[in-house]
């Protein structure tokens, strides 16, 4: 039983360290472009709006093929029963004789050559279908890249609290170590080593609870970009250095022209509508087309008595075709086609004006994190030499406790709004591009 014991604990210890080991997790120092990258490759949403892009590409080559002749053919078999005969009052009736075997064969073939333009108008609207499921996966890509964009820098700002945090937690435990020192020789008091106390655990219960958020939008990205879930991503710490420059307020409008994906889906949507208004006009008209036809049919039923032979004809010419009550019916669906352009144009219109409208205002605030950012690089300095006068001046016994905790919270609250007006600096251009679909 011992020998079956020691073989036992053994192989508990190396199990449960193989799962520690599973457990740790995979650090990965991952950039904005890289992450742009992978959201291409991986992102859930981008590939169902990729499988859009495809189907659109079949409606396409579907719409193109109406252009080829339609050419059908059948064949049946059949067991003909005997007829009967009477004349006209129904008297005097016979029994007819028949072959009972009947065969019919039928190759037929139509080209249309003239359609009112319905096949053009059809292919255009593929066309414009094909544009519209493209811009369709532009538009979300720039949507997912923004909500990546905002996961990543919310995580460069929790990463870079905990530092703030622990750096601050770090100055707190030195000074609870000076204090008891002092309280030693009698020169400080239990209740300020209480108050330093409730302090660090202010600060041990902040960290967790940012430790706590890390984990959560570390997830979200990790599960948005398909990475092992043992994945721990790390911002690249080179974003905060690297210059940001910004445009004129102009040049931002320019660009939310030409580039912004819902404007050129509502250019789009005004074409679309004037391609329904083609493709209603051509009910109005006649439709022509060639035909051809080969028949071969037996027994000949049309004689009495029926003449038991194969009767093989063909035939080739012009088919027209015209729908008389298109005369009244798609007059109205002409006219609502038409609202529906004006419909859209008016919609292109008020896009503009609310894209306007919103690169002004988010042009300004990019300005505004800027001017936020040097108040913050401001704040930090006067935090720091105010913390350090006030430390130099507590340990010479010329402050109060009071003064250390509120120039410690200073110099904390500093730090850390330096951090977030960076990172505001960063997410304000991103935003920018995102607004113009530049991302």
């Amino acid at each position: 039983m011992s020998k079956k014991r020691w073989l036992i604990v053994p192989l508990c210890v190396v199990l449960c360290s193989q799962g520690l080991l599973a457990q740790t997790p995979v650090r990965k120092v991952l950039g904005i472009n890289e992450m742009f990258r992978l959201a291409d490759e991986n992102s859930q949403s981008i590939q169902t709006y990729k499988t859009g892009k495809e189907a659109a590409d079949e409606a396409l080559k579907n719409a193109k093929s109406q252009r080829l002749p339609d050419i059908g053919a059948s064949l049946s078999f059949s067991y003909l029963g005997n007829g009967y005969l009477w004349d006209r009052n129904f008297k005097n009736g016979q029994n007819i004789s028949m072959p009972h075997f009947g065969n019919n064969f039928a190759l037929e073939a139509q080209q249309m050559i003239y359609a009112g333009g319905a096949i053009n108008s059809n292919i255009s609207m593929a066309e414009l279908g094909q544009q519209m499921a493209t811009l369709d996966w532009q538009k979300n890509r720039q949507e997912i890249r923004f909500l990546l964009t905002g996961y990543y820098l919310d995580l460069y700002k929790l990463n870079n609290q905990q530092q703030v945090l622990q750096k601050n937690l770090d100055l707190t435990e030195q000074v609870l170590r000076n204090m008891e020192a002092r309280r030693t020789q009698g020169t400080a008091l239990k209740n300020d080593i209480t108050r330093y106390e409730l302090q660090k655990e202010t600060l041990k219960l902040q960290l967790a609870k940012v430790q706590d958020a890390c984990r959560i939008i570390n997830h979200q990205l990790v599960t948005t970009l398909h990475l092992p879930d043992d994945t721990e991503i790390i911002p690249d710490s080179a974003l905060l250095n690297e210059e940001v420059k910004t445009l004129a307020e102009n040049d931002w409008q320019l660009l939310a022209t030409q580039s912004n994906v819902g404007l050129q889906q509502a250019r789009l949507t005004v074409k679309m509508n004037e391609q329904k208004v083609k493709l209603e006009r051509s009910e109005l008209l006649p439709k022509i087309a060639l035909v051809a036809a080969e028949h071969l049919d037996g027994p000949i039923t049309i004689e009495v008595p029926v003449l038991d032979n194969n009767f093989n004809y063909w035939y080739v010419g012009v088919g027209i075709k015209y729908n008389f009550s298109s005369l009244f019916k798609n007059n109205k669906k002409v006219h609502q086609a038409k609202l529906n352009i004006r419909k859209a144009q008016e919609e292109y219109s008020l896009l503009q004006e609310q894209i306007e409208n919103g690169v002004q205002a988010n042009y300004v605030n990019f300005l505004t994190s800027f001017t936020d950012l040097r108040t913050q690089e401001k704040s930090v300095e006067l935090a720091d030499q105010n913390y350090n006068i006030t430390s130099n001046r507590y340990k010479n016994d010329l402050a109060l406790l009071t003064d250390m905790l509120d120039a410690s919270n200073m110099k904390l609250s500093a730090d850390l709004n330096l951090v977030n007006a960076r990172i505001n600096v960063i997410y304000s251009y991103y935003k920018m591009k995102y607004i113009t679909h530049t991302l």
